[in-house]
């Protein structure tokens, strides 16, 4: 039997002809990512196991982007950021997205990207669950704990359990009024918080052929709301375009065997399938959206590494022009790059930045996670009390924007804003051009 793609990225970087779900392997690392939130932490293991005086394994694979909580007055989060600064320092560090510094890039899964440290057939490893959106771009990439990844900056090497792979195959041509958030919100609905713990998911199929690659990356991204250790999609030309373009060190393309074994496969038709949401509290609470449509909210937000790329503010700025909110609506770009394209790409005339500013809403003036992870009192568009918000994120547990007493619907950016429009759970079909 042949290997998938995941199981023959792991052989290769662990110097095997195979591996087989279940085997334990060493594997060599090519990028570490660690942020404000794990870096303190990661940092403060690695000289306590290696030496005040031990240096990290390689100074070029460390990619370190503070991120989420750093618009903020908070004095322990500040302090945070000076500890990655002062090792920075201490040991060279060369791949630093150091915030107030014009090389600050934003939200870490999607500047990691922007910057070149996606590349297919590789091995990523980052402090942060939402990790796997790498997989976007035909890499292993997952989320992992700090003392797993002090010993990854020591040794440059981890010690992995190579997971099953279950398979996601959609067919069909993607309907204008659908967006991949959607789809993986389709799944994690049909299979639970668990369903996929840890698997590799692997999605394929003429949809997923269609989508950008910054969607791809919305699908990967949320495999860990499934349970998945990692999301993973082939390289085709597209991903190729878009790496090469961002980096220039060489990669080997790797794509799985025709006989390889899978766990399970599920196969959508995507004209099936309607706009969903994520009821509170759970991402696995699926309904579509013509059953909850109606539903009175009190805020939108669009941002995050999930729902703040580019191609999610083109989508909500095709819904909002010509249109003004009835609510609370936050726009906050992932990365400094997101945030500069807002002003520069234009629809009918207007600038997406414009569409939004017509369309009354809060934007912020920093990429940044914000209001995603809750974070301290002054986070831009956190939820303070009893709200109900429509959100293009990718949890909502109690608490998860801020107040335990809010409640987050998870949507795709084009229903988000229907919805913003209405201040009430809309099915973008129902909205006019």
């Amino acid at each position: 039997m042949g290997m998938t793609i995941t199981e023959k990225i792991l052989a290769r970087h662990a110097g095997k002809k195979t591996v087989s779900p279940g085997d334990n392997v060493w594997v060599d690392v090519d990028v570490l990512m660690t942020h404000d939130v794990c870096g303190p932490g990661t940092i403060e293991i690695f000289k306590r196991e290696f030496g005040r005086d031990a240096r990290v394994w390689d100074r070029e694979k460390v990619v370190i982007i503070p991120d989420h909580y750093i618009f903020t007055e908070d004095i322990y989060a500040r302090r945070n950021i000076d500890i990655l600064r002062e090792f920075v320092i201490e040991q060279g560090i060369k791949h630093f997205y150091d915030v107030g510094s014009p090389e600050y890039k934003g939200v870490c899964h999607v500047a990691l990207s922007e910057e070149g440290h996606t590349r297919p057939g590789e091995v990523l490893f980052g402090t942060d669950s939402h990790t796997c959106t790498a997989g976007a771009f035909g890499e292993f990439a997952t989320g992992i704990g700090n003392t797993d990844a002090a010993f990854i900056m020591g040794t440059g090497m981890l010690w992995v359990k190579v997971p099953p792979t279950v398979k996601f195959i959609f067919n069909g041509e993607m309907p204008a009024y659908l967006m991949a958030k959607d789809l993986i919100l389709h799944i994690i609905g049909d299979i639970g918080v668990d369903g996929a713990t840890y698997k590799a998911m692997e999605f394929e199929g003429e949809g997923i052929s269609m989508l950008s690659v910054e969607e791809r990356m919305t699908l990967c991204n949320m495999a860990i709301e499934a349970g998945g250790k990692s999301g993973i999609i082939a390289a085709d030309d597209k991903t190729l375009a878009f790496v090469k373009q961002r980096s220039k060190k060489g990669f080997e393309v790797v794509y799985g065997d025709d006989d390889a074994g899978y766990e399970s496969v599920r196969v959508y038709n995507l004209q099936d399938l309607e706009p969903v949401v994520a009821k509170p509290h759970s991402p696995d609470n699926k309904a579509l959206v013509s059953e909850v449509k109606g539903t009175k909210i009190d805020r939108c937000y669009i941002g995050s590494c999930t729902g703040g790329k580019l191609t999610d503010f083109r989508a909500a700025a095709m819904i909002l022009r010509k249109n003004h909110v009835k609510i609370e609506t936050y726009i906050v770009p992932a990365t400094t790059e997101v945030e500069k394209r807002l002003k520069e790409e234009m629809i009918n005339g207007d600038s997406l930045y414009t569409i939004f500013e017509k369309a009354g809403a809060k934007i912020s003036d920093n990429a940044s996670c914000a209001a995603c992870l809750g974070g301290p009192p002054d986070t831009f568009g956190r939820l303070t009390g009893d709200e109900v918000c429509i959100s293009t994120t990718n949890r909502n547990f109690p608490g998860r924007m801020g107040s335990k007493q809010s409640q987050v619907y998870l949507a795709s950016p084009l229903t988000a804003a229907a919805s913003a429009i209405r201040g009430e759970i809309t099915d973008p079909r129902d909205l006019e051009e």
